[in-house]
Order: C-alpha cells, then sequence, then structure tokens
C-alpha cells in the first residue's frame, strides 16, 4: 500500500500548477522543519490534532491545537491540516469545486480529521478583513462560522476587489447570522489577530511556499487545487494503510 501511495502522490505532484505562490527560487529546503512541526501530532498521540512544538532551536513554540478549525471524528485515522490564504484564488477553487465532496465522503463518515488553518500570505491585501471576520464568527457559533466561510469564498471577487473590505465582509456577516455588535467589538478589540499571527508564523517555519498546501500527517506535503479525483484516490490509499497496519 505504502508503494501504491506513493505512485499516487508522484501522479498528484504532477498536478500541483494551482496554486497561489510568491515566486522565490532562493527559499530553504524546510521538509525537515516540518515534519519536525508536525511530528507532535503522530498516529498514538493523545489527541489527534494536537500540540505540536516546533524544533528545539526555532526559539519559538506554536501550539497548532489552538490555531485553525477542525472538522470530523478526533479519532479518525487520517489527519489532514490545510493551510489556505482567503484571497487566493486557487483555495477558492478548492473550497468550491473539491472541499464539499471530501467533507462528505471523508470527513463527516469519520475516515479524516481535517483541520483548516487560514492564514496571511501577504500577496493579498484584503486578506486580513476576510480572515479576522471569520475568526470572530467563530468566537460566536461553529454554524456562523461555516456560512460566512462558505460565502467568503463563493463570493471572493466582491470583498477581495474592494476599497472597502471590512464593510463587504460585515455584511456577509450579517447575512451569515453573525450579531454584528459582538463582531464589532471583536475586530475593534483585535481579539483573534493572536490566532492569525500564530497561523502565519507556522505557514512559514513549515516551508509554505504555496496556497492551498495539505499536510496529510506522516507524508510529504501536496500543494495546489488538486482534482476532485486526485484528492479522493490520496485520501483512500492514506485511509487503507492507517485501517489495514501497511504492508508492501
Amino acid at each position: 500500500m505504502r508503494r501504491f501511495f506513493v505512485g499516487t502522490v508522484a501522479v498528484a505532484a504532477a498536478l500541483t500548477v494551482a496554486a497561489c505562490s510568491a515566486q522565490d527560487s532562493g527559499s530553504p529546503d524546510t521538509s525537515a522543519t516540518a515534519a519536525g512541526l508536525l511530528s507532535g501530532a503522530a498516529r498514538g498521540s493523545s489527541s489527534p490534532m494536537g500540540s505540536a512544538n516546533l524544533p528545539a532551536d526555532s526559539g519559538e513554540d506554536i501550539d497548532v491545537a489552538s490555531l485553525g478549525y477542525n472538522s470530523g471524528d478526533p479519532d479518525s485515522p487520517v489527519r489532514v491540516l490545510e493551510m489556505s490564504d482567503y484571497g487566493c484564488g486557487y483555495c477558492r477553487q478548492f473550497h468550491v469545486e473539491t472541499f464539499p465532496t471530501l467533507l462528505s465522503e471523508f470527513i463527516e463518515t469519520g475516515m479524516v480529521e481535517w483541520k483548516f488553518m487560514p492564514f496571511i500570505t501577504g500577496m493579498f491585501d484584503n486578506s486580513l478583513a476576510a480572515t479576522e471576520a471569520a475568526e470572530c464568527a467563530l468566537l460566536q457559533s461553529r454554524s456562523v462560522f461555516d456560512r460566512l466561510n462558505e460565502r467568503l469564498w463563493m463570493d471572493q471577487t466582491e470583498w477581495k476587489g474592494s476599497g472597502e473590505p471590512e464593510v463587504v465582509v460585515r455584511a456577509m456577516a450579517a447575512d451569515a447570522g453573525a450579531d454584528l455588535a459582538e463582531l464589532d467589538t471583536c475586530l475593534a478589540d483585535d481579539h483573534q489577530l493572536d490566532r492569525i499571527a500564530g497561523a502565519t508564523r507556522l505557514a512559514q517555519t513549515a516551508g509554505v511556499r504555496g496556497t492551498p498546501t495539505f499536510f496529510v500527517f506522516g507524508y510529504q506535503p501536496l500543494q495546489g487545487a488538486l482534482p476532485t479525483d486526485a484528492f479522493r484516490e490520496i485520501l483512500t490509499a492514506v485511509h487503507a494503510e492507517a485501517t489495514q497496519g501497511g504492508g508492501n
């Protein structure tokens, strides 16, 4: 099964051209750092999406468990960390075209636990307004967050191209059922900025060079808006290996 999965990932790698990225050919190889960062969430840990600290020489700790939004059964045999920027068009493509299928076939069925972690790449001027509103919506309820999150992806061009993104996103939050007084207080107090900063530091330290990037725990990261069928094949193979104990 491992050979099958490696072959599947090789095919996927050839498809991972659909990603938002800042061209930086001089970026160092951070694959070892990423592996160390996520090793705390390996199978058998007490918390499937539990804390994973940076390597000791990094000078800081990032509590992965406190960041992002978890979906699915925490006892699922497969765990995926998605790192996306709300302003990225390819992230939108993934969330509109592929994620609904993964949600119904893998996450809601208990096969995969998914952590969605939005961060700021610095490539999109209005991303902070959208990300902070989403973070504040989560404080009110998961249902409010889910509705706003879907709207931010579906109508990305509305807030992304606006000269007043806060106004546009606030109206979307109202449509999602948010308590606007609570939302305004959260935004005015910058209540969730630490979470956004933590996710952004995590992405930088893990060597995320394009969005979306997916860390299937225990395997090499995948980058780009993979076709639905490719993602389905990958998760099916990983789940089979996890539940059958691998093998050659």
